[in-house]
């Protein structure tokens, strides 16, 4: 019987060394796809069923659905609306237009992510590959700016959603959007991770000229290593510090936006992205840290397992000790900024790092962009004649 036993194990010894051996190592969780930010695509908050990513040690790296590159799907929206109004105590605008839903750019910390949740979509991988172009976008606005009652107020353009995100180059939705807003001579500000708003400056630099335009550049990491996996689409950044040169000698005013500010993974840098940025033409800085509302953040804490797992536990303390204990606190008070000792570290280092670069000049300069140059346009679309009934608006579909 011993015998027996004794076969019987070297029988499945050697075929563990036959079968098991040649197979990749096993991973936990999943794996990243190369050229996306999401690791997964979580459950939105308003699914009826929830699906929990389980892995059962057959998960086998470079193989399997996970492992297949990941399209971008562009779908053409007819939006109602274009303009976004708030009255959030801590945004410095109170107008916003973005004209896509979801954004191919793919950054982890994206705060726009949940948004997608709304349309029964994972803020996910599906947030950065299923993107909503809202193809009316400029001829809404030019609806919206000639309603009498209108009152010209700063335009903050793709602070949701990059407006220069890879499907503009062929879209060409937020040029047409430019183009009607240089044409009722109304201010705005625009903000971006992306080189392509270097095509534009035809129409952003006169209006700079007049008080009337000017561009912030998001620069969180000087490190491509970091960049390519944290916003992994985006321009890398010494091409966003090339575009903040191109336009600053274009013209334009230029302002860097250090966000958001991830403890021992971008934070080290805050002094070196502001020195660059300066070196390159910016004029003033804004900051914050990193905000993790709804999915935001479980998917960033799979990001951080998936690329920084030596350090992911260390991040998440440090994130809650300016949380006050928690993952994320949207008070409004301190959702920008955070809050405790850590917090109060980081805003002293950015203040002084500004200040003694001469870069705190610029602060507030959104608001003082001219509205009273405003004209109404010359040319108004007529109102879309909805269908008459719902039977007409579901044919309309086909």
């Amino acid at each position: 019987m011993n015998r027996g036993k004794a076969s019987l194990g070297g029988a499945v010894k050697g075929v563990e060394s036959q079968v098991m051996l040649p197979f990749p190592q096993r991973v936990n969780g999943p794996v990243p796809l190369k050229g996306r930010g999401a690791v997964a695509n979580v459950q939105g908050r308003y699914e009826v069923h929830a699906r929990e990513h389980f892995d059962d040690g057959w998960t086998v790296p470079g193989l399997g659905p996970e492992a297949k590159a990941l399209k971008t799907v562009i779908t053409d929206e007819i939006a109602k609306t274009i303009l976004t109004r708030n009255s959030s105590p801590d945004i410095p605008f109170n107008v916003s237009l973005n004209p896509y839903r979801g954004c191919e750019h793919g950054c982890i910390y994206c705060f726009a992510r949940p948004t997608h949740a709304y349309l029964g979509l994972s803020p996910g991988l599906d947030f950065e590959s299923r993107i909503f172009a809202k193809v009316n976008a400029a001829e809404l606005l030019r609806r919206e700016l000639a309603r009498p009652g209108y009152v010209p107020e700063n335009i903050a353009i793709g602070v949701n959603t990059d407006a220069y995100q890879p499907c503009e180059r062929e879209r060409r939705l937020t040029r047409e959007v430019l183009e009607v807003l240089a044409e009722c001579r109304h201010p705005y500000g625009l903000i971006t991770k992306s080189a392509l708003i270097e095509r534009d400056i035809d129409l952003i630099a006169p209006m700079a000229e007049q008080g009337l335009a000017g561009a912030a550049i998001t620069l969180t990491t000087l490190d491509g290593e970091i960049a390519r996996t944290l916003e992994p689409r985006a321009a890398a950044p010494a091409r966003r510090l090339r575009a903040i040169r191109t336009l600053t000698e274009a013209g334009i005013p230029v302002s860097v936006s250090v966000a958001p500010i991830i403890p021992f993974v971008t934070e080290p840098e805050i002094e070196r992205i502001l020195e660059a940025a300066k070196d390159a033409g910016a004029v003033g800085a804004h900051y914050t840290v990193l905000r993790m509302p709804w999915e935001v953040n479980p998917l960033f804490q799979q990001w951080l397992h998936a690329h920084f797992p030596d350090r992911a536990q260390r991040v998440m303390n440090r994130i809650r000790d300016m949380r006050g204990g928690k993952d994320y606190d949207s008070d409004f008070s301190k959702r920008m900024t955070g809050e405790g000792i850590w917090a109060d570290l980081i805003r002293q280092r950015f203040t002084k790092a500004v200040k003694r670069l001469g870069m705190d000049g610029y602060m507030g300069r959104f608001h003082k962009l001219d509205g009273s140059q405003f004209r109404r346009p010359l040319v108004v679309p007529k109102t879309v004649v909805k269908p008459a009934s719902t039977a007409a608006a579901q044919m309309d579909l086909f």
